[in-house]
């Protein structure tokens, strides 16, 4: 670790930051500050005057990123280099956090012309399987399900995607934590006592996987769409041909980012040059009650199934007993 004045070196999503805000869920990297691939700086005031339209909460043109969450702060992200924030007086810093590593790290990521899905991505059998899906989707819990049979994790909720020589999507992984809503912990066993809020009065949790965290990026070997919904079934059905355009937008991070500032035209080839090296399924289970369990099961069964991996047993490093 190499720390100047009040910043600190970090690795994490495959890029060094040199952050004036601790990042304690990063791990620590030795680097020197005109070595790092991003800084993150605290303005006091300049933010404060740029010009925000009372009814806008996201201004984005081509390099940048402008935003403003009530309560919290002011952030501009640049060139995919510079995160830059003002908060607000009595914000609340593990806040503050949450959004320099989601919002902005997710535009840092398509300012790089990094594909950020949003979602949760696993390692199985040395390949990278994402799990996306709409907020409350249960995605993470889904993942940590497989963490509990000791599959590893790459990435949750923001999972960075490259493309190699042979145009094989490749995932880096981003950091080695979970965030999992109280019930889900509940139905896993876990103590919410024994985590961290994500910040204060909220139902969920930091859970950090150090452990269970794959630390070599891997190709993406498919993507699995999870829906919640009325009918008592679980059901799994391939996604073909044009419909996977479609989900890769839908479930790239941010997207809303990406006309202003010039991406679009990017991001379709780049999903044309993919979108056939892997496999895509969607996944639709039950609202009303637990089905992570049976959701491993049905994913290993349906990798087995395809070839894409031999046998589940050999898959796993280790049973993670609660």
């Amino acid at each position: 670790m190499i720390s100047n004045l009040n910043k600190t070196a970090y690795k994490a999503f495959g890029l060094t930051i040199w952050s004036e805000i601790p990042l304690p869920e990063l791990p620590f990297t030795n680097i020197d500050s005109n070595e790092s691939d991003v800084v993150i700086e605290k303005s006091e005031k300049v933010l404060l005057a740029m010009e925000l339209d009372p009814e806008d909460v996201f201004v984005s043109k081509k390099d940048q990123v402008l935003f403003r969450v009530p309560q919290a702060g002011i952030f501009l992200i640049e060139n995919g280099k510079r995160i830059v924030y003002t908060p607000f007086d009595g914000a609340d810093e593990d806040e503050i956090r949450l959004y320099i590593l989601g919002t902005c790290m997710g535009a840092i990521l398509l300012q790089r012309k990094i594909l950020p899905l949003h979602g949760s991505a696993i390692a199985i059998d040395g390949k990278a399987y994402a799990i996306v899906g709409d907020s409350g989707a249960g995605k993470s819990t889904l993942a940590s399900a497989f963490l509990k049979k000791g599959y590893e994790l790459l990435s949750d909720d923001v999972i960075p995607v490259t493309l190699n020589h042979a145009n094989v999507p490749i995932v880096t992984p981003a950091y080695p934590q979970q965030k999992l809503w109280l019930e889900s912990l509940q139905h896993f066993g876990m103590k919410s006592t024994h985590y961290q809020p994500l910040f204060v009065r909220d139902t969920k949790f930091a859970i950090p996987v150090e452990s269970q965290f794959a630390t070599e990026p891997m190709p993406l070997a498919g993507i699995f769409e999870l829906v919640k919904g009325d009918q008592q079934k679980i059901t799994i059905q391939p996604i073909e041909n044009m419909q996977r355009f479609h989900k890769l937008y839908t479930h790239t991070y941010r997207n809303f980012f990406m006309l202003d500032s010039g991406l679009m035209e990017w991001h379709f080839e780049m999903s044309s040059k993919m979108m056939n090296k892997i496999h895509f399924h969607q996944i639709q289970r039950p609202n009303e009650r637990f089905t992570a369990n049976e959701l491993v099961e049905l994913i290993l069964t349906t990798l087995k199934v395809e070839g894409n991996i031999h046998d589940q047993n050999s898959t796993r490093t280790k049973e993670f007993i609660v």
